[in-house]
């Protein structure tokens, strides 16, 4: 028997399909051990495939309508309408997705970055974006907003996935000094670690960004670092030494 997905929903987004998928009920074993949906991981390329495959059923989508871009940290975002050839949309350097198009749905894959889904369930507008800390300072949520506004949406809602906690979070100075460079005020987004280094709030920073754009954004309050039964985690994989780790996927449909 195949074991059971473990999806993660959230009230805000409602009525409207949508997931953050950990990591249980995937066919993927050792390292990636689970849902591994991550291509450009060296994972077995069936097992990606069936685990990705897995996500489109649960999301009420055939497997080549589940959208993904290749997530390259930038604020590059993909408007995908009825016509769109999505297998080349899947090869697009970008790192959110939007659509108004019924019968999609919008992914991406995150590893302690943010995956933040958002739509607009009145006019029908949704968007999907991977946002790390670098995708996020440079406006990629910002651009995502847009995007869904020139698409029609008119009051949007969002909501962050799991991601790295500050608590798990460790950087150094010269870190800081790019987010206080771009705005003083972005030190509420530090504090001082047991180690004497800055820790930083990523949540709390995207938040602060979809709210500046009078987006009502929750934060679904699931670290990936703290939960390795649940979630895959860069960061906690890089300091056990591992090889290579796996990704979450987050998605979201009309």
């Amino acid at each position: 028997m195949q074991p059971a997905l473990e999806i993660l929903t959230h009230p805000a987004l409602a009525p409207l399909r949508h997931g953050f998928f950990t990591r249980k009920g995937g066919a993927s074993s050792g390292l990636f051990s689970g849902l591994n949906c991550g291509r450009g991981s060296s994972d077995q390329r069936d097992a990606v495939s069936i685990n990705r495959l897995r996500v489109a059923e649960a999301m009420g989508v055939p497997t080549d309508r589940l959208a993904t871009v290749h997530q390259v940290h930038s604020a590059d975002v993909v408007t995908v309408g009825p016509g769109d050839d999505l297998a080349a949309v899947c090869t697009t350097a970008a790192d959110a997705l939007v659509t108004a198009t019924p019968g999609i749905a919008l992914a991406v894959l995150t590893a302690d970055c943010q995956p933040v889904l958002l739509a607009d369930p009145d006019t029908g507008v949704i968007g999907a974006a991977h946002a790390g800390w670098r995708g996020a300072l440079d406006g990629v949520l910002d651009a995502t907003v847009a995007a869904m506004q020139a698409a029609g949406a008119e009051r949007i809602r969002a909501v962050i996935g799991p991601s790295i906690s500050q608590r798990a979070y460790e950087v150094g100075d010269e870190f800081m000094d790019v987010f206080l460079a771009d705005d003083p005020a972005n030190g509420r987004f530090f504090s001082g670690g047991p180690a004497g280094r800055p820790l930083f709030d990523l949540p709390s920073y995207g938040l602060a960004r979809l709210r500046g754009l009078g987006v009502d954004a929750d934060w679904c309050g699931h670290c990936t670092y703290s939960d390795p039964a649940r979630f895959f985690s860069y960061r906690r994989a890089t300091h056990e030494g591992a090889a290579d780790y796996g990704r979450l996927i987050s998605a979201i449909a009309l």
